[in-house]
């Protein structure tokens, strides 16, 4: 048994209040107020309805999806001694055994034969550099991936903005590609970030409600399963970036996820919804299926990212650079 200190029970029940505190006025706003408020603000609240076996065996007949992911690990201790492994993946729901990987690695050392002076490389010069790898594999694959399978979709784990954001050359080669072919882009979002309603809430006088809130927790619970959200142009900043965007409650889950597409595109935006709504099972996180296989299949385990530097670096580099002391008392 865990022996727990009275202090951090106090901590945690001090937390709990202050979380019930800030919640209490957007808590006790009535579900349906608040969703004719988002329709009238925020956009229709549409119900949609899954594919029949016959509409799926169509985006069979027209390419089928092309899922990305992309995953990460990490080896080593402290900065600047450790390394970061990269890997992407395209994978076709036709093509099932011709996965399609693209990889990239990151160290800090490294750099110092650049003419980069790791004393002066700051947290945020490191993190752009990081995410920026993360997301140029990502979209190296979607690119190779569009090119050998010619697929209807292009489904990629997360938002289309980060790429825009992080590696807008490759993003709009990418996006360049799939619009000439007529292929659609969509990005969806597990785990959404933006305050859309939030904003709107907070701006509203007649609300009196004083600080702002993500919609990931204004949405918790709100929509039915299988309901979705399309967002106006005008109340969201990713219109200016190009996209259409909507949420969506896609499994029995409270939680909501959000998708992207591109702003060409969008006459195709519910069609993608209810194409991730039918692939997503009822009892799940609200993750479409092929997605989940895509981030299982790219997954770097801890024990992958060892047994490979421990094959290809000298052990003396190796226990240098990136076994940091924690690690040597569990060899």
């Amino acid at each position: 048994m865990y022996s727990i200190d009275d202090g951090l029970k106090e901590n945690i029940k001090h937390i709990n209040k202050i979380l019930m505190n800030k919640y209490k006025d957007v808590l006790s706003l009535d579900r349906e107020f608040s969703k004719k408020y988002i329709q009238e603000n925020v956009g229709p609240i549409v119900k949609l309805n899954k594919f029949t076996m016959d509409e799926l065996f169509n985006f069979t007949k027209s390419g089928g999806i092309l899922g990305i992911d992309g995953s990460k690990n990490r080896m080593g201790g402290a900065y600047p001694h450790f390394i970061e492994i990269y890997q992407g993946l395209a994978k076709s729901t036709l093509y099932k055994d011709k996965a399609i990987y693209k990889t990239d690695f990151y160290t800090p050392l490294y750099l110092e034969n650049e003419g980069v002076n790791l004393l002066e490389n700051t947290v945020e010069k490191e993190e752009q550099i990081r995410s920026k790898k993360l997301s140029s594999i990502e979209v190296e694959a979607a690119l190779e991936g569009i090119r050998e399978f010619n697929p209807y979709a292009v489904m990629m784990d997360g938002s289309l903005i980060r790429y825009d954001i992080e590696c807008f050359d490759k993003w709009m080669e990418l996006r360049r590609e799939c619009e000439e072919r007529g292929i659609i882009l969509v990005g969806v979002i597990k785990d959404i970030k933006t305050s859309i309603i939030g904003d709107l809430f907070m701006n509203d006088t007649s609300l009196q409600i004083e600080e702002c809130f993500y919609d990931r927790e204004l949405l918790y619970g709100l929509l039915e399963y299988g309901e979705i959200i399309r967002i106006q142009s005008e109340v969201t900043k990713k219109s200016e970036e190009g996209f259409a965007s909507l949420f969506m409650r896609s499994s029995n889950a409270p939680s909501v996820i959000g998708m992207d597409i591109l702003d060409s595109q969008k006459d195709h935006l519910e069609e993608m919804a209810r194409l991730v709504f039918t692939l997503t099972p009822k009892d799940s996180r609200g993750v479409p299926l092929w997605l989940d296989i895509v981030d299982s299949e790219v997954k770097i385990p801890d024990k992958m990212i060892r047994g490979l530097l421990e094959s290809y670096l000298d052990r003396s580099i190796l226990e240098m650079f990136f076994i940091s002391e924690r690690d040597k008392r569990t060899m």
